[in-house]
């Protein structure tokens, strides 16, 4: 068994329908920040889901903080993940009742973790939201709702699956800062290379495989080339079918 410390897949194999998303899929997961890149459907959601047991594998296993994810060690469950649309996150009504939701699993009573979720959004400048409804606020405010959500909860490991893509400038400003403060384990998969750039890991997925993987400026500079590659490769097949044409 991994090292109580360890975030591994071991020959993990995932079947969604008639699709092989990973097949024999080997990971160690020990830096504090970690980068996850890659074009759409080259498996970094599923790897979240895998994770945080959202899908088991059909093969393999998951282990975090030394625990299989598909046995009953409660070790495994220390996983906060941040979906990419809010909506589908956010259950109550109001922001405090959302922040108190992840205290109350946790062991206090409503009241307590409504008194604390109130004093430490206070504590951040944020007592106003406390009784806001979920509905008033923008896109961007609901994705920093789930932000705090998760980081009251304080969860081991943190997975933030596209998690700027909804904000404007000063709300990505905002979380960076915020992300590099926070003492849990925190793997960020997103399309906006400049905001993993600096970890000092980053993973490049394609077609469910590690295309690369080392330090965050060489990876997403090798992906950004790819792409540039690519690119360019589709544009003289466009001009060449235009020319037989």
């Amino acid at each position: 068994m991994p090292g109580d410390r360890a975030v591994r897949l071991e020959d993990v194999t995932l079947v969604r329908g008639r699709t092989t998303v990973f097949r024999g899929l080997d990971l160690e997961l020990n830096e504090a920040r970690i980068g996850l890149i890659g074009d759409n459907g080259a498996g970094k959601s599923s790897l979240f889901r895998l994770l945080c047991g959202l899908d088991a594998p059909r093969s393999g296993r998951v282990w975090i903080n030394g625990a299989d994810v598909g046995g009953a060690d409660h070790r495994a469950r220390s996983v906060g993940m941040m979906f990419q649309n809010p909506d589908e996150q956010i259950i109550f009504p109001t922001v405090e009742e959302e922040l108190a939701l992840g205290l109350e699993v946790g062991g206090l009573q409503r009241r307590q973790a409504r008194e604390q979720a109130r004093a430490w959004l206070q504590a951040r400048g944020l007592g106003h939201w406390a009784e806001r409804a979920i509905t008033s606020l923008s896109q961007g405010q609901r994705q920093h709702v789930c932000w705090l959500a998760l980081t009251i909860a304080a969860p081991r490991l943190l997975l933030l699956d596209e998690p700027f893509a909804s904000l404007d400038l000063p709300g990505q400003a905002l979380l960076d800062h915020e992300i590099r403060q926070a003492s849990q384990q925190i793997i960020v998969s997103t399309h906006l290379l400049n905001h993993v750039r600096g970890f000092e890991r980053v993973i490049w997925l394609a077609e469910g495989a590690v295309r690369a993987d080392g330090p965050g400026a060489e990876i997403c500079a090798a992906y950004e080339a790819d792409i540039v590659q690519r690119v360019a490769a589709h544009a003289l097949r466009i001009d060449a079918e235009a020319n037989v044409a």
